[in-house]
């Protein structure tokens, strides 16, 4: 293996760890906030697999995976955004219920 592919993969390695402990003291009131503000950033993943799928030439490979990449972030973006507006709905004020009239006691059955 050559030393490039080594560095490569051990900085990989260290930002799934680095990655996990920040996500890990993440408190559970704060998770779905961040992590449905952090879906809907994944929109730049969409766009520059577009700009990218627009200007490569060849290999059939790689337009395959970028196809892939565009489903999964368009994916990501929607999930995201759908979070977003359940959790800002949990906090819309419900409308009052409409009240009854009043029953008349004496009309009709006795």
């Amino acid at each position: 293996m050559s030393s490039t592919l080594v560095t490569n993969l051990a900085i990989l390695v260290l930002a799934g760890f680095v990655g996990f402990a920040v996500i890990s003291k993440v408190p559970n009131t704060l998770h779905t906030p961040l992590m449905s503000g952090t879906n809907a950033i994944h929109g730049i993943v969409v766009l520059a697999g577009l700009i990218v799928l627009g200007l490569s030439g060849d290999g059939v490979l790689n337009k395959a995976l970028l196809v892939v990449a565009i489903i999964f972030g368009t994916i990501n973006v929607v999930g995201g955004f759908l979070v977003t507006d359940r959790m800002l709905g949990m906090f819309k004020s419900k409308p009052e219920p409409k009240e009854k009239p009043p029953e008349d006691s004496q009309s009709g059955k006795s």
